[in-house]
C-alpha cells in the first residue's frame, strides 16, 4: 500500500510540474550559492552549506534506480515518514565517464542534524560545507558526449583562471527528463581551492 501511495505521489508530482517544466522552469527551490566571478557560461561559485541525500548508481541488493530511491526518501521513506520538497539541482558524482552516485539537495531549512534518517540503507545523508566550485552551464541532454565536452571546456577555463582543482567533478541537472533539451539547465561543477 505504501509503495502504491509513493507511486501515485510521484505521478501527481510529475503531472504538477509538467506545465512549466517542459519549457525549462521546474518551479522548485534551487540550492543557494554566491557567485564570486562570472564569465559566461562559466562561474566561480561558493556554496556555504549543502545537505545531500545520496545513493549509489549500483546497488546489488536492490534493483530500483537511484532517482526512485531518493524520491522514496523525500516521499516519506525516512525515520519521521516526513515528506520533503523536491529541490534542484540533482547532482551526479563523476569518475571518468561514469556516474557513481546521485544526490538530491535537501531544502535550505534542513541541517544534517534535523534531516530524517533514510529507511533504505543504500541512501545516506551527507553535508558539504564551504564548497567552492568552478562551473559551466549548458543545454541539451545529459549524455556522456555533452558532459565530457563541457567538462573539457571547464578545465580549460580553470587553467586560464589559474585555479587549483581539489576534487572530482559533479554534474548537475535542474530539469525533469521531459523538458525540451535546448531549454534545460545543466552544469559541470569542479571543486577548486578558494582564490
Amino acid at each position: 500500500m505504501i509503495n502504491m501511495f509513493r507511486s501515485v505521489s510521484f505521478l501527481v508530482f510529475i503531472t504538477a510540474m509538467t506545465g512549466c517544466s517542459v519549457f525549462g522552469n521546474s518551479g522548485v527551490e534551487i540550492a543557494p550559492y554566491t557567485v564570486l566571478q562570472k564569465e559566461e557560461p562559466y562561474e566561480l561559485r561558493h556554496y556555504e552549506r549543502l545537505v545531500l541525500v545520496t545513493t549509489p548508481y549500483e546497488d546489488i541488493e536492490e534493483q530500483r534506480n537511484p532517482f526512485m530511491r531518493l524520491f522514496d526518501y523525500i516521499s516519506g521513506a525516512n525515520d519521521g515518514t516526513q515528506e520533503i520538497a523536491m529541490t534542484a539541482p540533482v547532482f551526479m558524482d563523476r569518475q571518468g565517464n561514469t556516474s557513481e552516485t546521485m544526490s538530491f539537495v535537501l531544502p535550505e531549512s534542513f541541517s544534517l542534524e534535523s534531516a530524517p534518517e533514510p529507511e533504505n540503507s543504500a541512501v545516506k545523508l551527507e553535508e558539504l560545507k564551504n564548497y567552492t566550485v568552478a562551473t559551466v552551464t549548458f543545454n541539451g541532454l545529459l549524455g556522456t558526449e555533452n558532459i565530457e565536452e563541457h567538462n573539457e571546456l571547464l578545465n580549460q577555463w580553470i587553467a586560464k583562471m589559474e585555479l587549483e582543482t581539489i576534487g572530482p567533478a559533479k554534474v548537475a541537472g535542474y530539469n525533469p527528463p521531459y523538458t525540451i533539451p535546448w531549454m534545460r539547465r545543466n552544469e559541470v561543477l569542479i571543486p577548486v581551492k578558494m582564490p
